[in-house]
């Protein structure tokens, strides 16, 4: 079907925008295949309002008359028909922002409100706005991502003795969400895993995600074990994990379900490693909340954050029962404690929960910040996105089809990744020197993952984007925000690089709600902006004479 059947109406003279911080704007709106386009009568200095329809997550509509019914009769007894009637679309977006558009005609309204419902919710892939993004600044001939495992194994030449690149999936058959190549011990030959691929939901068996250089020991992570009732074994498996810890006491399994959870996975074919066959194996269970438990939470915080109406004891209760912070408490200390284990303690550690393609990431997403000072930096931070949430196969489509707003409730909807950017924001304020990177790369990133001109966020694996052509069609915007003037935006002024680990606290009094995020359109945010500004001028023209005082004596 082409775009333009989805339209009703293209466009519409005399609508009125009202918008956060602007004042409400009468112009021409116009609907096109991928965006609504709103132009004022400011002029040709007046730039156009561009939204992109992807980011709209609900719709709400309203007709009504604006004369109302004439008292006055015609001559004939009738009461005459209202000659002028309007309509008021309000649209409710992914990244929390709340737009309210006045049509003048009943039919334009609820034709722009249909148009809108149809493009905003395309399911297919190579209909999306990636696909037909084509900036000067990028070619499609560029690499598509910043490093492949291959690259990544390279960099990292003191694992070469003891672990080895697979392509055991190079052609996905082994695992349909794991990358072609992945990182396994030297020992264990490509038969081996795929038998203990079969015994993992998902064909997930372990693989490494980071190396500590200082211990030796490293964090893996996986899918749960498929043990089932009847509590099977895989000699494979076991092997696997056995050649991991090999000459080691112990390393610890961080299950990310509770016991119970693990327990009833079981009567469903799932399961957890038993003691008696992983020898040296320590499992601990710290659950973390995923799927419709945290979505719930999500829309509960956005509704808290949103009502202005509310007293400050009845803001701060609804705060407290979206437990949104808990969410983050439990995965910064789940992370801390993985962390613990490989850098005090001296031990390997697996980390998975069930389908091993969202918490299970998260976990060994933050126990890398806390540990590596080079995931810390603007460009290690990004590689890090990509190798453990886009090419691990987080199913980016399933969980980023809404946010907070829409009235549909899908299954597989949860808002993993932005959990981990609120963590990863928690930790860069604790510690706000040891970052490489500002609050505005996470804001941009938080609203990326829902609505993207870049095909980075789209497909649900690594598989599915070479089906669809994502690699070949669209750009990456990880490779975008690493060029020069991206850089100078999303780079932290006052970085100053460290190599110790950063212990985040988990403290209740530590952790605070994400303004930047959830109050991001609220008056007092538009003044926290105008602030970061003048003060990033002021790091940055202090920085300068330094720089020039160093590049002159490098000279």
């Amino acid at each position: 079907m082409e775009f333009s059947e989805h339209i009703k109406t293209a466009n519409v003279e005399d609508v009125v925008l009202r918008r956060p911080f602007y004042q409400p704007t009468k112009g021409t709106l116009c609907v096109t295949g991928h965006h609504l386009i709103f132009s004022n009568r400011g002029g040709d200095s007046a730039r156009p309002f561009l939204l992109l329809l992807r980011n709209i997550d609900a719709i709400e509509k309203s007709v009504e008359n604006l004369l109302g019914y004439s008292r006055l009769f015609s001559s004939t007894g009738q009461s005459q028909r209202p000659s002028v009637s309007s309509g008021t679309i309000t649209l409710k977006c992914k990244d929390l922002c709340v737009l309210q558009l006045d049509i003048p005609g009943m039919e334009e309204c609820l034709n722009i409100a249909s148009s809108i419902e149809s493009l905003s919710s395309l399911e297919t892939v190579s209909e999306m706005y990636p696909f037909f993004y084509r900036p000067p600044f990028l070619s499609l001939q560029d690499q598509w991502g910043l490093s492949s495992t291959e690259q990544h194994y390279a960099q990292m030449k003191e694992i070469h003795d003891g672990w080895r690149v697979s392509q055991v999936n190079r052609d996905y058959s082994v695992s349909p969400s794991y990358p072609p190549a992945v990182i396994v011990p030297h020992s264990i030959d490509d038969e081996t895993l795929v038998k203990a691929a079969r015994f993992r939901q998902g064909g997930r068996f372990p693989v490494l995600c980071y190396y500590h250089r200082e211990t030796g020991t490293v964090i893996m992570r996986s899918s749960q074990p498929l043990s089932g009732a009847n509590r099977k074994r895989c000699r494979e498996d076991e092997l696997l994990l056995q050649a991991v810890i090999d000459g080691s006491e112990l390393g610890y399994i961080i299950d990310t379900r509770s016991s119970q959870q693990a327990q009833q996975a079981r009567m469903t074919g799932g399961g957890f490693e038993s003691k008696s066959c992983y020898r040296g194996w320590k499992r601990l269970h710290r659950q973390l909340e995923k799927g419709k438990v945290l979505q719930e939470s999500l829309i509960k915080l956005v509704e808290a954050c949103g009502d202005q109406s509310h007293s400050v004891d009845r803001w701060l209760s609804k705060l407290e029962n979206s437990k949104w912070l808990s969410h983050v408490q439990t995965a910064l200390s789940t992370a801390g404690l993985v962390a613990e284990c490989v850098e005090r303690d001296g031990h390997s550690v697996l980390v998975h929960g069930s389908e091993g393609t969202d918490t299970s990431l998260l976990v060994s997403s933050l126990a890398q910040l806390i540990l590596d000072p080079d995931s810390r930096t603007l460009a290690g931070f990004l590689g890090l996105l990509e190798r453990e949430w886009v090419q691990a196969g987080h199913p980016f489509q399933q969980r980023c089809a809404h946010s907070a707003y829409s009235h549909v409730r899908l299954r597989h909807e949860a808002p993993v990744f932005v959990l981990l950017l609120d963590c990863v924001w928690q930790l860069a304020r604790q510690f706000p020197l040891a970052m490489g990177f500002s609050e505005p790369l996470l804001l941009r990133l938080a609203k990326e993952v829902y609505a993207s001109d870049y095909g980075t966020f789209l497909c649900n694996s690594d598989q599915e984007r070479c089906v669809t052509g994502v690699k070949e069609r669209t750009h990456c915007l990880f490779q975008s925000l690493l060029r020069a003037n991206e850089r100078q935006h999303y780079s932290n002024p006052l970085y100053e690089r460290t190599e110790l680990a950063i212990w985040p606290s988990i403290q209740p009094p530590s952790l605070q709600l994400w303004k930047g995020l959830f109050l991001q359109w609220t008056d007092d945010a538009l003044h926290l902006v105008e602030a970061q500004k003048v003060i990033q001028n002021l790091v940055s023209q202090c920085h300068r004479p330094l720089n020039e005082k160093v590049e002159n004596t490098d000279g």
